[in-house]
């Protein structure tokens, strides 16, 4: 059922995917195909807000920000198996891998060697901003459009 807090909690996490998206961006190497990096990211986070943080909305302060933090680490979480898969895809497509099972193996590898990426000061500043600001955000619109 849509309600205020599922669509602030989908707003605020896809502004967190896509400033951190664009904030990763000059780490990446050089000559990687974003492709539509940043929408995807922003994408991943509506849907992550939508069905994760709003319906958890509701149970007081302190708890808004622990709902916060599990959004955002679930978006991480998201966003690494999903680019993962992505760079999966495109190098099964060039015949890098012998077995299907080696290829899905290396989602999960691929997803790690993405998450060094995360290490930067102002991405982990904006993850933990961001995680406090959308979990406030959203218990104030559950509280005040319930």
């Amino acid at each position: 059922m849509p309600t205020a807090n599922n669509l602030v909690a989908a707003f605020c996490l896809a502004i967190i995917g896509a400033v951190v998206s664009e904030l990763i961006k000059p780490q990446m190497p050089e000559g990687y195909d974003f492709g539509h990096f940043t929408l995807i990211s922003a994408a991943l986070g509506l849907a992550v807000g939508w069905k994760i943080m709003g319906p958890r909305a509701g149970k007081g302060l302190p708890m808004s920000v622990n709902n916060g933090v599990t959004g955002v680490l679930t978006l991480m979480i998201v966003g690494l198996l999903f680019f993962g898969a992505a760079e999966m895809l495109h190098r099964a497509m060039m015949r890098f891998y012998d077995e299907p099972i080696e290829a899905i193996q290396q989602i999960v590898a691929i997803a790690m060697e993405y998450s060094v990426y995360f290490l930067d000061v102002s991405v982990i500043v904006t993850l933990v901003v961001g995680a406090i600001v959308s979990g406030i955000c959203t218990e104030i619109a559950y509280r005040r459009w319930r």
